[in-house]
């Protein structure tokens, strides 16, 4: 015999149509309450909620990431949520960086004693950016980083099926540092590949999967990645008449 709540759901009894409009009816309440009763109780919700995420940033997210760090610089801050970082290696992070939301960073020892992920100055590392290190990662200075990017100098398995197959590891020359130069922007949900050397001042569009070294100044995107664009390099500062410029 067919249910009870599958009788009401289908019968066209005028008891069961009864039923199905208060159930409706009641899905849909909404309470009128007046805006002046709503504001302080949002208010007061808000403000709680932001008290409760600045205590968890500086008492325990930022605490815990710069304890994990080999060197670390001013005005580092995080988000409030805790970073996972697992393996063994180096973090040297420079001064006003900026890691929000949850990012992974990975080490892999096997190929490297002390595998190390240096953050220029001023650099910015949105939630959910993963990267993963065998030997060397380094992001240059005033980098931003888009949430969801996956950086990694080892896939952690070897391209050769019968290594794959005994469950060996990559050999060395298949792990790669990755090298980010200053002011670069690689958008949300990008992939960097192992060896990649990204230019000054360029520009990975979201989703893009950079698979060869990128020129300064450059645009690409795309899986995977192409040029798609040149950027004009910044005008060298003007230097009054009579001043000597020492170059370094």
């Amino acid at each position: 015999m067919p249910s009870l709540r599958k009788t009401l759901a289908t019968s066209s009894h005028p008891f069961a149509k009864v039923v199905r409009g208060a159930y409706r009816r009641t899905l849909n309440f909404s309470m009128p309450i007046p805006a002046v009763l709503v504001r302080p109780i949002v208010l007061a919700y808000s403000f709680t909620k932001g008290c409760y995420r600045f205590l968890k940033r500086v008492l325990i997210a930022e605490p815990f990431f710069k304890s994990q760090c080999r060197q670390v610089g001013r005005n580092v801050h995080t988000g409030h949520y805790l970073h996972y970082i697992s393996g063994k290696g180096d973090i040297i992070v420079g001064n006003d960086v900026t890691l929000d939301g949850q990012c992974g960073i990975k080490f892999a020892s096997r190929f490297s004693d002390r595998p190390t992920l240096e953050i220029g100055d001023g650099s910015d590392l949105s939630h959910r950016c993963t990267l993963t290190i065998a030997k060397r990662i380094t992001i240059g200075k005033h980098c931003m980083i888009a949430a969801g990017s996956w950086l990694f100098d080892s896939s952690g398995h070897s391209t050769d099926p019968a290594s794959r197959l005994a469950n060996l590891p990559p050999p060395s020359e298949e792990v790669k540092p990755i090298t980010i130069g200053d002011n670069v922007w690689i958008g949300r949900n990008s992939t960097v590949f192992p060896g990649v050397t990204i230019g000054e001042g360029s520009v990975i569009s979201a989703g893009s999967v950079v698979m060869v070294d990128v020129p300064s100044y450059t645009v690409v995107a795309g899986n995977p990645a192409r040029r798609i664009a040149s950027l004009t390099p910044p005008s060298p500062p003007d230097v009054p008449d009579g001043v000597r410029v020492l170059v370094v």
